[in-house]
């Protein structure tokens, strides 16, 4: 695949992921609102058109105006026929909506376009389809800041690792990271939520874990990882930080 560095010359068109960042309307740049606010067009990924989208709701408070994609977001199992054809279809309205005479197409994206977001999927079918359109993103900030700064914990510390993954594949991944990474942030971990606490209890990382969902929006939880109880929403996101005894101890 090749990768745009920047955008190709003589490009005329523009497809530009925008990153809205975990849910807080506060935590938008103002790069991403600029950007959103000269776009021509204002593309937001939804699992059906009756339905607004987590990145439409952020998008709204600020005043943009979006125009609803649908996306297999609820699909599993990799590339299902669903979650082709919808990649497919968003390619085709971004197409037609360069035919109509837009310029700058955006498309918004809760968290970072580029950390296991569906705008990668999108770029990638524009590419092969219209190899004369730039593809660009505007960074977000992730989950896993927000959640570091509303629980004040601390993600790295000196020379500390810190390694991200997704647990859509079970809570096994989580154990052999945290057997050798410092800090461990782990997405989509909320249908092994059972799982994940029993691995923490084991490997002695329970008590300084932390996980949140619904962060920055109504019915936001911030909790000890101890207290997981059960299922939880899906998009959860735990934090492991490194284990720290004394001031600095890190620093090589």
């Amino acid at each position: 695949m090749t990768v745009d560095i920047q955008a190709r010359p003589g490009a005329t068109r523009r497809l530009i992921g925008v990153g809205l960042g975990p849910g807080d309307p506060e935590l938008v740049t103002v790069k991403a609102l600029r950007v959103l606010r000269e776009a021509d067009v204002v593309l937001a990924p939804v699992m059906a058109l009756d339905e607004q989208g987590r990145a439409e709701a952020v998008a709204g408070a600020h005043g943009i105006e979006v125009t609803r994609v649908v996306f297999a977001l609820s699909d599993r199992g990799g590339v299902t026929e669903r979650r082709a054809a919808a990649w497919d279809d968003a390619a085709g309205r971004v197409a037609a909506e360069f035919a109509a005479g837009a310029r700058t197409v955006a498309f918004v994206t809760i968290g970072d376009p580029n950390v296991y977001s569906t705008f990668t999927y999108l770029a990638q079918t524009v590419r092969a389809g219209l190899a004369e359109v730039a593809v660009e993103t505007v960074p977000g900030i992730t989950a896993m800041q927000d959640l570091a700064a509303r629980s004040s914990t601390v993600l790295a510390e000196g020379a500390e690792s810190v390694v991200l993954l997704p647990l859509t594949g079970g809570a096994e991944t989580l154990r052999q990271a945290l057997e050798v990474c410092d800090t461990v942030v782990a997405y989509k971990f909320g249908g092994v939520a059972t799982d994940v606490h029993e691995v923490l209890k084991e490997t002695g990382r329970l008590d300084d874990a932390v996980y949140g969902a619904r962060l920055g929006l109504p019915g936001e939880e911030v909790r000890a990882a101890r207290d997981i109880d059960g299922p939880l929403p899906y998009l959860s996101t735990l934090l492991v930080p490194g284990r720290r005894d004394t001031r600095g101890g890190k620093l090589r």
